[in-house]
């Protein structure tokens, strides 16, 4: 039996409490909320999917057709939403990031190198290895990201 977990299909935090962050993270920032901000963040909530601006503001578009959200109302927000860890991205060099709401449990990474799907893994036993690890070398971790690189089973046939 594995250890592994994939697939967060279970949100660590509802939506109004998100919402309600959000509002308050704008008001400290004397940043207006607008339904577009919203919406972005709605989106993002709703995605089980790492998203590029470009997709984000693709499914906004496709979604919300009445309403008008410029790209870079979109950058502008996730820069804010990132800065304030509500969202975490993964860089992908020269083809930009992808982003994911911050608020999912703690998880690690596989991307394949060839149709750049990212796959959401937790191992307990790898936890325990970097707290094992860091207690050993006498460093205090406070978080920790990992990203495997390489070629996912649909591309490697």
């Amino acid at each position: 039996m594995s250890n592994i977990t994939t697939n967060f299909k279970d949100k660590t935090i509802e939506y109004e409490q998100l919402l309600n962050d959000f509002k308050a993270l704008l008001k400290d920032n004397s940043l207006k909320f607008t339904i577009q901000r919203e919406v972005i963040l709605e989106t993002l909530y709703n995605s089980d999917e790492h998203l590029t601006p470009e997709s984000l503001h693709h499914l906004i578009q496709e979604n919300f057709t009445d309403l008008k959200t410029g790209i870079a109302t979109v950058y502008r927000t996730l820069a804010l939403l990132e800065d304030s860890n509500m969202v975490t991205s993964l860089s992908f060099g020269a083809q930009g990031k992808k982003y994911e709401l911050g608020a999912k449990e703690h998880h690690d990474h596989m991307i394949c190198t060839e149709c750049g799907k990212i796959t959401e893994f937790v191992d307990e036993e790898i936890e325990k290895r970097q707290h094992a690890i860091a207690d050993s070398l006498g460093f205090k971790m406070s978080d920790h990201s990992m990203q495997i690189y390489g070629i996912c089973k649909n591309c490697q046939n």
